[in-house]
C-alpha cells in the first residue's frame, strides 16, 4: 500500500535516510531502529516536512511527493509527534474537530464524537485539554488522528513517558484503527512490547539504512536487530 524506494535525505554533510527502499503493507506496521536512525526523517518525509534528495513514495497508487503538506493533510496523512501537539487552551471535541475538515454538520460531528470514544479518552468531550492527565492528552491525540477520514496514520512514539497500565489501553487503540478507520497505521516506538503487541510487521532502520522488514516476531529475533539495537539478548 506505500511503496519506498531509493529514499535519500541529507541534511548538510549528514546522509539521514540512505537510499532506503522497503514496502508497508495494510494493518499496523512498526519502523523501529535506534536514535538517529531516520524514523523520525522517515515521518517527516511522508507529513512534507522534508524534501528527499532523491527517491519516491507512492501511497496507494499516489504520488505522495508530489502533493504539497498541506494536500497531504486533505488526502488523508495523519500524524502525531515526539511531543504533545493537542492544544491545552481548547477543549476535547475542538482538538479533534479540527482534523474532521472533510465533514461538515451532523456527519462532522459524529466523526468528532465517533473518534472520542474510539480513543477512550474517559473525559467529557467538553472538558479543557490544559485539564486532562499526561496519558489522556496522549489520547486525544490518538483522537485526532483517527478523525476525517484518514488513510495513513503515523504515530512517533505515542507511549513516551506512559506508565505500564496506560501504555496497555494504547496499545488496544492502536490495534484497533486500521479496523476502525481503514487506514494504514505505522508506529514508530521504543518499546518493543508495544511494538510485539500492535505491529504485524516490523522494518528497522540503522544509520537511515533498511536492515531487516518483515513479520515482526522474526524480525526482532534477527541478528542484525539485535547487535544494531536490541543487544544480544533474545526476545521473547
Amino acid at each position: 500500500m506505500i511503496q519506498v524506494e531509493n529514499l535519500t535525505v541529507r541534511y548538510g554533510g549528514v546522509t539521514s535516510l540512505d537510499g532506503l527502499s522497503l514496502v508497508f503493507e495494510k494493518g499496523t506496521c512498526g519502523l523501529i531502529g535506534p536514535n538517529g536512525a531516520g524514523k523520525t526523517t522517515f515521518f517527516n518525509v511522508l507529513s512534507g516536512f522534508v524534501r528527499p534528495a532523491s527517491g519516491s513514495v507512492r501511497a496507494f497508487g499516489e504520488d505522495l511527493l508530489a502533493l504539497p503538506h498541506f494536500r497531504r493533510a486533505r488526502w488523508g496523512v495523519r500524524r502525531t509527534f515526539q511531543t504533545e501537539q493537542a492544544i491545552e487552551e481548547l477543549s476535547v471535541y475542538d482538538n479533534v474537530a479540527m482534523m474532521s475538515s472533510p465533514l461538515r454538520g451532523a456527519a462532522r460531528r459524529a466523526d468528532v464524537l465517533g473518534a472520542i470514544e474510539f480513543a477512550g479518552v474517559g473525559a467529557p468531550p467538553l472538558a479543557r485539554v490544559g485539564t486532562l492527565s499526561a496519558g489522556q492528552r496522549r489520547l486525544v491525540e490518538l483522537a485526532r488522528a483517527v478523525a476525517g477520514r484518514p488513510r495513513l496514520i503515523l504515530l512517533d512514539e505515542p507511549a513516551a513517558g506512559l506508565p505500564d497500565e496506560e501504555t496497555a489501553h494504547l496499545a488496544a487503540v492502536i490495534k484497533a484503527i486500521p479496523e476502525y478507520t481503514g487506514a494504514l497505521t505505522i508506529l514508530v516506538d521504543h518499546d518493543m512490547s508495544l511494538v510485539s503487541a500492535v505491529c504485524e510487521t516490523t522494518a528497522v532502520l540503522d544509520f537511515g539504512r533498511l536492515i531487516a522488514s518483515g513479520p515482526t516476531a522474526a524480525v526482532l529475533r534477527d541478528s542484525r536487530v539485535m547487535r544494531a539495537y536490541l543487544g544480544t539478548a533474545e526476545v521473547l
